[in-house]
């Protein structure tokens, strides 16, 4: 040692050797201390390989349409993962020239900026002066590093953990891919998450690539930091950072200065539009294709590799779907179209009167005035104005009641007024165990609570709360309500809230859905009249059908007992009585036609079924002797034999069903009697690309083709009316219920199967006329309206010249009425379907 201190040091003075001793220790402990520190904090928390090729990020689930478009994503970030190359040529230069000018020439540190850092940043603490973080740097902070905003040494600590991490990155993407990685994962703020988003929304709906120079600049701007440079808050402060960023790349030899002259002299040009989930295309149709995604990425074939489920939300995968945007688009414009037409009709109809008080002593079907009022007094408590009164006032003491007794079902409005009510006038809680509306255990809590000396302050929180609420719903008040009157459909007022709660339950609905018959892909999916202010989906939701069902018994009685259409049967009454077939009834049904009386005329089949006839489906029922054959055969059309009651009703439509079970079954006329199920959802991928699920088709026979091609011609007969402007063959159904409850059509034509519904949300909510309250009113034109617009839009390429398909041979079954009857002049038994010349006209359907 002496000898090695005599060598390097040689006869150096004492202050001389201490200062070389302190040079050489320099020279040799720093890199190594260097080495012990990196080495320690790769056993910190910084990310494995694995969290490297995997980071995490909330990514965007986007909803494709048949055609690749995007009707809409889910998301909790809206964020939408894009290649490079996805980029364009501009973000790039802006983002290189303007972060990290020495991009390409460093490995994820760039040495030549750490003096700056050391001096102006760490030491001197000048935050303007920029920390010296490459791209990757800054990628590794976003990813898995948290600011640090504390001392120095925290500071330090945090930009060596970047240093690991950026070094890591480099090895595992390439620079192309880091880029990428960097504009996807960084928030543009306004609900822009990733440079997908950003573009969309600050640039009305562009894509990364299709930016301009000086757009790409702005965005890149806002890298610095978003909340500063917002260009909806501060647009000169961040037009002046987007001009930096142009002198950048003037610099950087990307632009030229003749271009940045003229670029900087331009607007900002931000046309921002923040997506929703609502946004978009068929959104009632992406609210139920979520639930049936979290259906199926429940089960365990199509969960992740480690077992969990997927998140739609965050986890960016991809739903391809059925829904053609032109027909979506066509569909929800005539929708709108229809229903303010027939909203103008529904208003103009209740002038001056009320639905909830309203009695009509001919109707046997009405609903009580009681639950009416009943209903409205619910709508009141559950509308957020009552809830904000409710935790104010009832709340507090509730909570004080719930720690004195484990109120273990529930302490709501109605179990409080009950309690009241026993109070008051006594019995009303045995009553309710006797009518099994609560159990033993329940009436006792409900005792124990009134036991309580808070029952007092209860009671007197609850008279408080509604008187509360009879003024203050009572009192006029400025806020925004639904309306067909502009593009927005929304206008602000001034109306009680009262007012506006049954004004808002007066907007009738509608729920469309079609289905192409050949793929079973549904085509479109109106689920209600504007998703912002009504999310209930009406296809997915159970009405009662009407004479809509009627074509199902014809179709068996002619598939199983090959009748002709030709029969004529006379209108009388028909009994169906105990012992009669297989009905399995106790007491005798006989039902009557809409008008309550018989004309003991006969119609053949064709014009029954074009009328409803009440008495001849009854008839066609009877001679099958049993429900089993029209449930049979339902069922092989894809509706549960489970939802179709075993009782001679079925006939007339006494059935509960939703649009998309309905639109599914009578795509098997459009089918050669083939039933295909319908299907929205082809398949899902996941981010990398890989399926995950993907449908498999699913069809069986349900009504030979001999007698489906009888039944399309009958429906072309029974539906023509008041169908002008659809061109080639088309037949359907109307359907009206009780009371005018409920109006339908369903709609053929070889292209599509088209299914609506429209009605109120509540059954007191109708036309009091059959003329405006029947399906041909309520459903029909809007079959018309969207089926002749979408087949004139060029885009589609509607095949008008498509034909039903007549089997081959003989149909063994006579259509032509004047070769059946000898002679007849009934001049609609033609062999073919009849188009929109009927002479029948239109009349009205029950």
């Amino acid at each position: 040692m002496t000898r090695m201190t005599s060598f390097l040091f040689g006869s150096a003075s004492g202050w001389m050797r201490i200062a070389l001793i302190a040079f050489w220790a320099l020279v040799l402990l720093v890199p190594v201390g260097i080495f012990v520190l990196f080495f320690s904090l790769s056993f910190t928390d910084l990310p494995s390989v694995t969290e490297l090729e995997n980071p995490k990020n909330n990514e965007a689930s986007p909803v494709l349409a048949s055609d690749g478009t995007v009707l809409g994503r889910f998301f909790v970030e809206n964020r939408v993962m894009v290649n490079f190359d996805d980029l364009g040529p501009h973000l790039e230069a802006a983002l290189v020239s303007t972060e990290d000018e020495r991009y390409y020439r460093h490995s994820g540190i760039d040495w030549q900026s750490l003096p700056r850092v050391a001096i102006k940043t760490a030491l001197l603490g000048q935050e303007s002066a920029g920390g010296g973080s490459t791209i990757t740097q800054q990628l590794a902070k976003l990813l898995f590093t948290e600011q640090v905003s504390a001392n120095l040494f925290e500071r330090g600590f945090q930009k060596l953990k970047e240093w690991i991490i950026a070094v890591r990155l480099e090895r595992k993407y390439t620079k192309e891919e880091i880029i990428a990685m960097y504009l996807n994962r960084y928030d543009f703020i306004n609900g822009a998450q990733g440079i997908r988003a950003a573009a969309e929304n600050y640039f009305d709906g562009k894509r990364p690539n299709d930016l301009t120079v000086e757009e790409s600049a702005m965005l890149v701007g806002m890298l610095k930091n978003a909340s500063l440079y917002n260009p909806l808050r501060f647009p000169e402060r961040t037009e002046q950072r987007r001009n930096q960023v142009l002198q950048q790349m003037v610099r950087n030899h990307r632009i030229t200065q003749t271009e940045y002259d003229s670029l900087a002299q331009l607007p900002l040009g931000v046309k921002f539009t923040r997506q929703r989930h609502d946004d978009g295309l068929a959104p009632y149709f992406r609210m139920i294709l979520a639930e049936e995604a979290k259906r199926i990425l429940q089960q365990d074939t199509y969960r992740k590799p480690d077992g969990q489920a997927y998140d739609l939300y965050r986890d960016g995968l991809t739903f391809y779907t059925t829904i053609d945007p032109r027909m979506q688009q066509h569909a929800e414009e005539q929708a709108r179209l229809h229903m303010k037409q027939l909203q103008d009709q529904f208003f103009t109809h209740w002038d001056g009167m009320d639905p909830w008080t309203y009695t009509n002593p001919n109707s046997e079907t009405e609903v009580r005035v009681e639950r009416r009022l009943e209903s409205l007094r619910n709508a009141i408590r559950q509308s957020d104005r009552y809830q904000a009164y409710r935790r104010d006032i009832l709340v507090p003491v509730i909570r004080r009641i719930i720690e004195k007794v484990d109120f273990r079902f529930s302490l709501n409005d109605r179990e409080i007024q009950r309690m009241i009510e026993e109070q008051e006038r006594g019995g009303v809680i045995t009553d309710a165990v006797n009518r099994n509306l609560i159990s033993e255990d329940f009436a006792a809590q409900h005792r124990e609570v009134m036991d309580l000396p808070e029952f007092a302050e209860l009671r007197a929180a609850w008279t408080k709360l509604q008187e509360t609420v009879e003024t203050e719903f009572n009192k006029e008040t400025e806020m925004r309500v639904f309306t067909y009157d502009n593009e927005a459909m929304e206008t602000d007022t001034t109306m009680t809230p009262l007012d506006s709660i049954r004004y808002h339950k007066m907007i009738l609905q509608i729920g469309s859905m079609s289905v192409e018959p050949h793929t079973g892909f549904v085509r479109t999916w109106v689920g209600g009249s504007n998703f912002k202010w009504f999310q209930y989906d009406h296809v997915t939701s159970k009405r009662q059908v009407g004479s809509t069902f009627k074509p199902f018994i014809y179709a068996a009685s002619i598939d199983l007992r090959g009748i002709t259409p030709c029969l004529r049967v006379i209108d009388q009454p028909v009994t169906i009585g105990p012992g009669d077939g297989n009905f399995g009834l106790n007491d005798p049904w006989t039902p009557r036609n809409s008008s309550g009386s018989y004309s003991y005329e006969d119609y053949t089949l064709y014009q029954g079924l074009k009328n409803s006839v009440n008495t001849i489906s009854a008839y066609l029922m009877k001679e099958l002797a049993s429900t089993e054959p029209v449930r049979n055969m339902v069922a092989n059309m894809g509706i549960p034999k489970s939802q179709i009651p075993a009782a001679p009703s079925i006939a007339l439509g006494s059935v509960d069903l939703t649009v998309q079970q309905l639109t599914g079954a009578y795509t098997t006329f459009g089918n050669n009697g083939v039933f295909i199920r319908p299907v929205y959802l082809t398949k899902i991928e996941d981010r990398t690309g890989r399926v995950i699920y993907e449908y498999l088709p699913e069809e069986s026979p349900a009504i030979s083709p001999q007698a489906n091609y009888v039944m399309v011609n009958m429906l072309g007969r029974a539906s023509v009316g008041n169908l002008r402007g659809v061109e080639g063959p088309v037949g359907g159904k109307t359907g009206t219920t009780n009371d005018q409850t409920d109006g339908w059509f369903m709609g053929l034509t070889p292209e599509l199967i088209v299914g609506t519904w429209v009605g109120g949300d509540e059954r007191w909510i109708r036309f009091r006329s059959l003329g405006l309250g029947a399906g041909s009113n309520m459903a029909k034109p809007f079959f018309r309206r969207f089926v002749s617009t979408a087949q004139a839009d060029e885009s589609i390429g509607w095949d008008t010249q498509a034909d039903w398909v007549r089997p081959s041979g003989e149909l063994g079954i006579e259509m032509n009425c004047d070769a059946y009857y000898g002679g007849s002049n009934d001049s609609l038994a033609v062999d073919r379907p009849l188009l929109n010349d009927d002479p029948f006209g239109n009349s009205p359907d029950f």
